[in-house]
This record gives structure tokens, C-alpha cells and sequence, in this order.
């Protein structure tokens, strides 16, 4: 869903951004500039809410093979990567 935004400020302040980050659009200075925010602000989330939703995550995907070897498939993919194709 497209946002509008119709604000001389905020579009006066992404030409600005675009200009000194050399983005290619405002569309673009933005979306880098929203990026930054929410990484930023994730990383102030207390250690317990980050966790709980790794946790939550962890949870959706659902319970692992009990009879997976780790290191039986990563040595088969790093065997696999070595062979001339």
C-alpha cells in the first residue's frame, strides 16, 4: 500500500537526506533512513523482549529432529562445496 506523504518539512527533509546520501530517490533515503531507526530501536529493547521474541519465533517453526547431527551436515556441505563441479 503506497504512503503519501504531504508535508513541505518531511519532503524537504528527504531531498536533503537523499542529497547527502547520495541515494537515488527520496523513496530510497527514506526506506535506508527507516531501516536505521527500527535497527536502532530494536537494539534498545531490553535483553528479556528481544529474547521472548526469539523465543516466540523459535516457537513457530517448531520442535528440531532430535536425530540431526549438526556437524554430519555441515561437514557434508563444506564436501560437497570443495568438489570441482
Amino acid at each position: 500500500m503506497p504512503l503519501f506523504v504531504r508535508d513541505d518539512e518531511i519532503t524537504a527533509m528527504a531531498a536533503e537526506l537523499q542529497h547527502l546520501t547520495k541515494a537515488p530517490s527520496k523513496t530510497e533515503a527514506l526506506r535506508r533512513a527507516l531501516r536505521n531507526e527500527l535497527a536502532r530501536t530494536r537494539q534498545q529493547m531490553p535483553v528479556r523482549e528481544r529474547l521472548a521474541a526469539a523465543r516466540a519465533t523459535a516457537d513457530a517453526i517448531g520442535p528440531s529432529a532430535d536425530a540431526f547431527d549438526q556437524k554430519a551436515f555441515t561437514d557434508e556441505l563444506w564436501d560437497a562445496g570443495s568438489q570441482p563441479g
